[in-house]
């Protein structure tokens, strides 16, 4: 019999490894700073508005999330926030930039087992540099087939990728933590969509579950290969 899927995509951040907590320690870092001028629900607001805005502009990751905090400020201030403020933003942009990787758990077990039986691919969004500084200090990197760092993960996106590494959309999985990027544009391609929840999502990143067969949602990556068993 053919099996059903013959590719594993992986999303990275807060999939294989720890990610998000640390945007959420610079935006506490960035409302103490801005604390004088602003209340802090205000400021969120505010910031991510700057975000979705911004995205087009700077596309996902620790750069524009720098820029967009730099921005804000400027806002908040009228122009008048003082150039220690803006300094600080840019010293905690450099620091997240070089936090070093914690996997999570079941993450190299997960993508080994995997790997056994389907051909592996690790699929992911942001700043290219920094995206492969990430996969490189994870020790993960051997054991996919291929990496593609895209600027967006659409249902187009994915489609071009599954076609060009594997057998097409319709016999590929992804797996991720996020709704909106990693499992509904996946479905909407004709493939699976694994959610993995993880305790921290970015705003931007929310999405309503696709109603379809092909939706699956797991507790987390130590469910993955009986998953791949009872799909075959």
């Amino acid at each position: 019999m053919t099996s059903k899927v013959t590719t594993i995509g992986f999303d990275a951040d807060d999939t294989l490894w720890h990610n998000e907590r640390f945007f959420r320690i610079t935006q506490d870092r960035f409302t103490d700073l801005l604390a004088p001028h602003a209340e802090p629900d205000h400021l969120a607001a505010r910031l991510l508005a700057a975000e979705r805005r911004n995205l087009g502009h700077y596309g996902f990751g620790v750069k524009g999330f720098v820029l967009s905090m730099i921005e804000t400020a400027i806002e908040v201030t009228d122009g008048e926030v003082p150039a220690q403020v803006i300094a600080e933003l840019m010293q905690a942009g450099r620091e997240m930039l070089s936090c070093p990787i914690e996997l999570l758990p079941h993450a190299r077990a997960a993508v080994e087992s995997a790997a056994q039986t389907h051909r592996v691919i690790l699929i992911t969004k942001g700043d290219l540099l920094d995206q492969e500084r990430k996969l490189a200090q994870s020790g993960l990197g051997d054991l996919f087939d291929q990496v593609e760092i895209v600027s967006d993960k659409t249902p187009a996106a994915y489609s071009a990728i599954f076609a060009r590494h594997a057998d097409g959309a319709a016999r590929a999985l992804m797996v991720g933590n996020s709704m909106r990027s990693d499992v509904v544009p996946v479905v909407q391609a004709g493939g699976w969509g694994v959610y993995v929840p993880h305790g921290l999502v970015w705003e931007l990143e929310h999405a309503e579950a696709p109603k379809s067969s092909r939706y699956r949602h797991l507790k987390d990556l130590g469910e993955l290969a009986d998953l791949l068993s009872e799909i075959g």
